[in-house]
Protein backbone atom coordinates (compact mmCIF):
# COMPACT_ATOMS: atom_id res chain seq x y z
CA UNK A 1 0.00 0.00 0.00
CA UNK A 2 1.04 3.51 -0.81
CA UNK A 3 0.79 5.83 1.64
CA UNK A 4 0.23 9.81 1.12
CA UNK A 5 1.34 12.71 3.63
CA UNK A 6 -0.85 15.72 3.00
CA UNK A 7 -0.67 19.46 4.21
CA UNK A 8 -2.64 18.73 7.66
CA UNK A 9 -0.55 15.74 8.47
CA UNK A 10 -2.94 13.30 7.07
CA UNK A 11 -1.61 9.69 5.63
CA UNK A 12 -3.71 7.46 3.68
CA UNK A 13 -3.57 5.29 0.42
CA UNK A 14 -4.93 7.96 -2.12
CA UNK A 15 -6.37 4.65 -4.26
CA UNK A 16 -8.68 4.02 -1.85
CA UNK A 17 -9.67 7.38 -0.35
CA UNK A 18 -12.28 7.89 1.75
CA UNK A 19 -14.33 11.28 2.76
CA UNK A 20 -12.85 11.05 6.10
CA UNK A 21 -9.42 11.99 4.58
CA UNK A 22 -10.40 14.70 2.40
CA UNK A 23 -9.51 18.33 4.31
CA UNK A 24 -10.01 21.87 3.08
CA UNK A 25 -7.35 22.81 4.00
CA UNK A 26 -5.31 20.39 2.20
CA UNK A 27 -7.06 21.10 -1.00
CA UNK A 28 -6.58 25.00 -0.43
CA UNK A 29 -2.59 24.44 0.28
CA UNK A 30 -1.84 21.97 -2.80
CA UNK A 31 -3.88 23.88 -5.60
CA UNK A 32 -2.38 26.88 -4.38
CA UNK A 33 1.11 25.63 -4.87
CA UNK A 34 -0.26 23.80 -7.92
CA UNK A 35 0.58 25.81 -11.38
CA UNK A 36 -1.83 25.28 -13.97
CA UNK A 37 -0.82 24.39 -17.52
CA UNK A 38 2.09 22.54 -15.96
CA UNK A 39 3.81 25.18 -15.17
CA UNK A 40 4.15 26.73 -18.94
CA UNK A 41 2.37 30.33 -18.09
CA UNK A 42 3.80 33.62 -18.37
CA UNK A 43 3.42 33.87 -14.62
CA UNK A 44 2.79 31.65 -11.43
CA UNK A 45 -0.84 31.09 -12.01
CA UNK A 46 -2.18 28.59 -9.70
CA UNK A 47 -5.08 25.82 -10.00
CA UNK A 48 -6.40 27.64 -6.72
CA UNK A 49 -7.08 30.62 -8.77
CA UNK A 50 -8.14 28.94 -11.80
CA UNK A 51 -10.63 27.34 -9.13
CA UNK A 52 -11.74 30.91 -7.62
CA UNK A 53 -12.38 32.22 -11.03
CA UNK A 54 -14.75 29.69 -11.81
CA UNK A 55 -16.70 29.99 -8.22
CA UNK A 56 -16.92 33.76 -9.24
CA UNK A 57 -18.54 33.66 -12.99
CA UNK A 58 -20.45 31.13 -11.15
CA UNK A 59 -21.79 33.99 -8.96
CA UNK A 60 -22.19 36.54 -11.27
CA UNK A 61 -24.20 33.96 -13.50
CA UNK A 62 -26.53 34.24 -10.81
CA UNK A 63 -25.79 30.46 -9.80
CA UNK A 64 -26.82 28.71 -6.69
CA UNK A 65 -24.57 28.42 -4.04
CA UNK A 66 -24.25 24.58 -4.38
CA UNK A 67 -23.13 25.39 -8.48
CA UNK A 68 -20.49 27.91 -6.92
CA UNK A 69 -19.08 25.41 -4.62
CA UNK A 70 -18.97 22.79 -7.54
CA UNK A 71 -17.20 25.51 -9.54
CA UNK A 72 -14.77 25.82 -6.57
CA UNK A 73 -14.12 22.35 -5.82
CA UNK A 74 -14.36 21.14 -9.63
CA UNK A 75 -10.11 20.40 -9.60
CA UNK A 76 -9.81 19.71 -5.93
CA UNK A 77 -8.66 16.23 -7.01
CA UNK A 78 -5.38 17.72 -8.20
CA UNK A 79 -5.20 18.58 -4.66
CA UNK A 80 -4.27 14.53 -4.17
CA UNK A 81 -3.04 13.24 -7.78
CA UNK A 82 -1.95 16.77 -8.99
CA UNK A 83 -2.63 18.14 -12.62
CA UNK A 84 -2.25 16.72 -15.92
CA UNK A 85 -2.51 18.67 -18.59
CA UNK A 86 -5.24 18.49 -20.89
CA UNK A 87 -3.55 17.13 -24.12
CA UNK A 88 -1.76 14.77 -21.87
CA UNK A 89 -4.91 13.71 -19.63
CA UNK A 90 -6.89 12.05 -22.88
CA UNK A 91 -4.61 9.87 -23.18
CA UNK A 92 -4.27 8.68 -19.52
CA UNK A 93 -7.53 6.28 -19.42
CA UNK A 94 -6.23 4.94 -15.87
CA UNK A 95 -5.92 8.84 -14.94
CA UNK A 96 -9.33 9.81 -15.71
CA UNK A 97 -10.92 7.06 -13.99
CA UNK A 98 -8.25 7.53 -10.68
CA UNK A 99 -9.48 11.31 -10.91
CA UNK A 100 -12.85 10.49 -11.15
CA UNK A 101 -13.16 7.95 -8.39
CA UNK A 102 -11.24 10.77 -5.76
CA UNK A 103 -13.74 13.32 -7.45
CA UNK A 104 -16.86 11.26 -6.52
CA UNK A 105 -15.30 10.97 -2.77
CA UNK A 106 -14.50 14.49 -2.50
CA UNK A 107 -18.07 15.73 -3.96
CA UNK A 108 -19.45 13.17 -1.24
CA UNK A 109 -17.45 14.98 1.39
CA UNK A 110 -19.01 18.33 0.57
CA UNK A 111 -22.50 17.04 -0.39
CA UNK A 112 -22.16 17.44 -3.73
CA UNK A 113 -22.31 13.72 -4.89
CA UNK A 114 -26.02 14.04 -6.30
CA UNK A 115 -24.85 16.24 -8.50
CA UNK A 116 -27.29 15.44 -11.83
CA UNK A 117 -25.62 15.71 -15.33
CA UNK A 118 -26.91 18.82 -16.18
CA UNK A 119 -25.33 20.60 -13.41
CA UNK A 120 -22.10 18.44 -13.89
CA UNK A 121 -22.28 19.99 -17.62
CA UNK A 122 -22.77 24.00 -16.07
CA UNK A 123 -19.59 23.64 -14.04
CA UNK A 124 -17.72 21.96 -16.99
CA UNK A 125 -19.24 24.51 -19.02
CA UNK A 126 -17.29 27.53 -17.08
CA UNK A 127 -14.44 25.66 -16.53
CA UNK A 128 -14.05 26.00 -20.18
CA UNK A 129 -15.14 29.37 -20.64
CA UNK A 130 -12.41 30.41 -18.04
CA UNK A 131 -9.74 28.46 -19.87
CA UNK A 132 -10.59 30.34 -22.76
CA UNK A 133 -10.09 33.48 -21.10
CA UNK A 134 -6.80 32.37 -19.53
CA UNK A 135 -5.17 31.05 -22.72
CA UNK A 136 -4.82 34.60 -24.71
CA UNK A 137 -2.95 35.99 -21.35
CA UNK A 138 -1.05 33.31 -19.98
CA UNK A 139 0.31 31.05 -22.55
CA UNK A 140 2.65 32.71 -25.32
CA UNK A 141 1.51 31.21 -27.91
CA UNK A 142 -2.11 31.46 -27.69
CA UNK A 143 -2.48 35.04 -28.07
CA UNK A 144 -5.08 35.05 -30.81
CA UNK A 145 -7.10 32.26 -29.09
CA UNK A 146 -11.22 33.25 -29.24
CA UNK A 147 -12.34 34.18 -25.98
CA UNK A 148 -16.00 33.68 -24.80
CA UNK A 149 -18.31 36.10 -22.72
CA UNK A 150 -18.22 36.24 -19.51
CA UNK A 151 -20.18 37.77 -16.90
CA UNK A 152 -17.31 38.34 -14.69
CA UNK A 153 -13.55 39.46 -14.79
CA UNK A 154 -11.40 36.82 -14.26
CA UNK A 155 -8.31 37.32 -11.35
CA UNK A 156 -5.28 36.73 -14.20
CA UNK A 157 -2.57 38.08 -12.20
CA UNK A 158 -0.02 36.70 -10.35
CA UNK A 159 -0.54 36.50 -6.72
CA UNK A 160 1.43 34.95 -3.76
CA UNK A 161 0.39 31.13 -2.97
CA UNK A 162 -0.36 32.45 0.79
CA UNK A 163 -3.51 34.72 -0.54
CA UNK A 164 -4.73 32.38 -3.00
CA UNK A 165 -5.08 29.44 -0.28
CA UNK A 166 -6.00 32.24 1.83
CA UNK A 167 -8.89 33.29 -0.56
CA UNK A 168 -9.65 29.62 -1.49
CA UNK A 169 -10.75 28.82 1.86
CA UNK A 170 -12.26 32.08 2.48
CA UNK A 171 -14.67 31.47 -0.46
CA UNK A 172 -15.29 28.22 0.69
CA UNK A 173 -16.28 29.12 4.46
CA UNK A 174 -18.79 31.61 2.46
CA UNK A 175 -20.32 29.07 0.97
CA UNK A 176 -20.45 26.79 4.42
CA UNK A 177 -17.65 24.62 4.48
CA UNK A 178 -15.71 24.42 7.24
Amino acid sequence: MSIMNTYTGRKFDPMHIKPENICLEDIAHALSYLCRGGGQTLIFYPVAQHCLNCAREAQSRGWSDRMVLACLLHDASEAYISDIIRPVKAHLSNYLEIEEMIMNVIWEKFNLNNLTSEEHAMWKQIDNDILSAELPVLFPGEKNYHTVPLQSVPDLSEHPFRNTEAQFLAAAHKLGIQ
